[in-house]
């Protein structure tokens, strides 16, 4: 079945894009939010921001940021300019499998390869068995190299599903150094959601650049403050350079409709060059349980 949307792009509703290979936590992601949903692989997160604005999919999952490893590198600069709206926010729970060809055990592998933040995860185990770590562009590829060598030297951290897909042995599983280990993913589609607080808690996402001016974040920000609007991520990275221009990610909870986020945004507009929402959208009920609502 597929949608035709304001902007005349047809797209199948039952498509959604990811990064990586099929296996990917970016595919388990997609499988767990959307499990009627077919999945598409893609190459790099401009093809899966592409995939969607083209119309070869209906929604993109993308991952922002890990709780052991932090932001996903490159994800921030390219929101801005993807195209799309933010649409919906996934946690996913992040179980790592220490993954090799049947014949392998803890005692034959020398290597272990996988995506760089799935490596810097799992330091506790790899320093523990004595491997040597091999970077690879996303786990389930690493995984799908592993398979195809079949050398019981050599291993892979990826998830469950890599292991099934390609046909490797869970050695270990859970070897992830922190229980809370979980990643989060925004969902994002061509045109934006308006939900309804009356629904339940919503979040706005927007980047800001501030004015090279002394004590520009601290006025900037100011506003949320005094409105009571609580700020829960606030990230600043270079987009020149000279190190000169900053530009940041906010989550804020609360709609721009409100008058507390409007007179918020309001203040922070007087301080930016620009302020650029990138979506207004529901709260995962993972967020919610996890401030004990």
């Amino acid at each position: 079945m597929s949608k035709t949307t304001k902007r005349g792009v047809t797209a199948p509703e039952d498509l959604i894009a990811f990064q990586g290979l099929p296996g990917a936590y970016s595919d388990l992601s997609c499988r767990a939010a959307y499990p009627k949903m077919r999945t598409l692989p893609c190459a790099s997160f401009e093809d899966v921001f592409a995939a969607v604005r083209e119309g070869k999919a209906h929604l993109a999952m993308i991952p922002i940021e890990n709780s052991v490893a932090g932001r996903v590198a490159d994800i921030h600069h390219l929101l801005p300019d993807s195209g799309l709206h933010i649409v919906a926010e996934h946690f996913q729970r992040v179980n790592h499998h220490l993954l090799a060809p049947k014949g392998a055990t803890l005692e034959t592998i020398k290597t272990v390869h996988s995506h760089v933040q799935a490596l810097s995860q799992c330091r506790k185990l790899i320093r523990e068995l004595g491997l040597k770590a091999a970077v690879h562009a996303d786990t389930a590829g690493a995984a799908a190299d592993i398979a195809k060598k079949g050398d019981i030297t050599e291993a892979a951290i990826a998830s469950s599903l890599a292991g099934e897909i390609y046909g490797l042995v869970s050695l270990k599983e859970g070897i992830e150094d922190a229980e809370h280990n979980t990643t989060r993913f925004v969902i994002m589609g061509r045109e934006p959601v308006d939900p309804d607080p009356k629904a339940g808690p919503v979040v706005t996402s927007f980047v800001f650049r501030v004015r090279s001016v002394p004590a520009a974040l601290y006025k900037a920000l100011g506003g949320f403050a005094t409105n009571g609007v609580n700020i829960t991520k606030l990230e600043s990275y270079m987009i020149d350079g000279h190190f000169t221009v900053a530009q940041f990610y906010a989550d804020i909870d609360g709609h721009p409709d409100s008058r507390m986020v409007r007179l918020a945004l309001e203040e922070l507009s007087f301080f930016s060059r620009e302020v650029k929402i990138l979506g207004v959208y529901a709260a995962s009920p993972f967020r919610l349980q996890q401030n004990g609502g």
